[in-house]
């Protein structure tokens, strides 16, 4: 079966005023992962969300600036985060997972080694879904730097996925004309397109995006940028249909698994 990593970034995930985790929208994003799983696919979910979870905990309007009290935050917002998981999948029958990692855990071999049995002994039955987030409280390179995009692209290795759809608040790569670019074999070639805005309550933009799509690809695992305000297409992106913008894995990195292109090709 396949297995799919997706991505959910906190602007996707908070009400559109940016002051919230939207209830309706992890709703609606449960329920397309449910129909996936239905359909046969495992699927692991990277989160962001803990510290938009969190501000309220500590009477915040906006995201904080310094560093500490970001992680106090996440410290306070990631049970939320997870009950607000555990509530939205339990209406179609499926249990979820809290796998908490940081970098460092990805960095040393023993300890990237005993994230990936547990990964894997999760995924085995078949209805457990991973939620996978970066341990706020201790680490700080997501905090500060990807909003988990980075992070997104180190577990779909460590998953050994078939596919990694990033979700964000736009429809893809835009061109110059703001139209969506449907397939980009080149990314060095669409670099200038671009642009340095973000939400509110992200900390990343398109250019972490890119390069956790660039890690994605060298580990021979094709991406999908897409918006995760639509979470009816998520089935049609994984079948391979023209949403979002594509990456195809590029020749020179060769195809590590023959459903990687069936994915991609629909």
């Amino acid at each position: 079966m396949p297995r799919i990593v997706l991505k959910f970034g906190s602007g996707i995930l908070t009400r559109p005023e940016g002051d919230a985790l939207d209830r309706s929208q992890f709703r609606k994003l449960a329920a397309a992962v449910a129909d996936l799983v239905k359909s046969g696919a495992q699927c692991v979910v990277v989160s962001s969300g803990a510290v938009a979870a969190g501000m309220p905990v500590l009477g915040l309007a906006e995201r904080p600036r310094d560093l500490v009290t970001r992680q106090a935050c996440a410290a306070a917002g990631q049970s939320r985060l997870m009950g607000l998981y555990s509530e939205s999948f339990a209406a179609h029958g499926l249990p979820v997972a809290q796998l908490l990692l940081t970098h460092d855990d990805l960095d040393s071999r023993m300890r990237r080694k005993n994230a990936g049995n547990t990964l894997e002994r999760l995924l085995s039955p078949g209805n457990v879904i991973p939620i996978v987030n970066e341990n706020d409280s201790v680490a700080v390179e997501e905090l500060r730097f990807g909003d988990n995009d980075h992070l997104s692209a180190e577990v779909a290795t460590l998953a050994r996925a078939d596919l990694l759809i990033i979700l964000t608040s736009v429809d893809g790569l835009m061109d110059a004309n703001g139209k969506v670019v449907p397939v980009v074999r080149d990314i060095a070639a669409v670099a200038g397109l671009v642009r340095k805005d973000k939400g509110k309550l992200s900390v990343g933009g398109m250019v972490t995006k890119l390069e956790a799509v660039r890690l994605a690809l060298a580990a021979g695992i094709p991406a999908v940028i897409a918006n995760g305000r639509k979470p009816s297409k998520i089935a049609g992106i994984a079948a391979g249909k023209p949403l979002g913008t594509r990456f195809p894995v590029p020749e020179k990195f060769g195809v590590r698994k023959s459903k990687s292109d069936r994915i991609m090709a629909g």
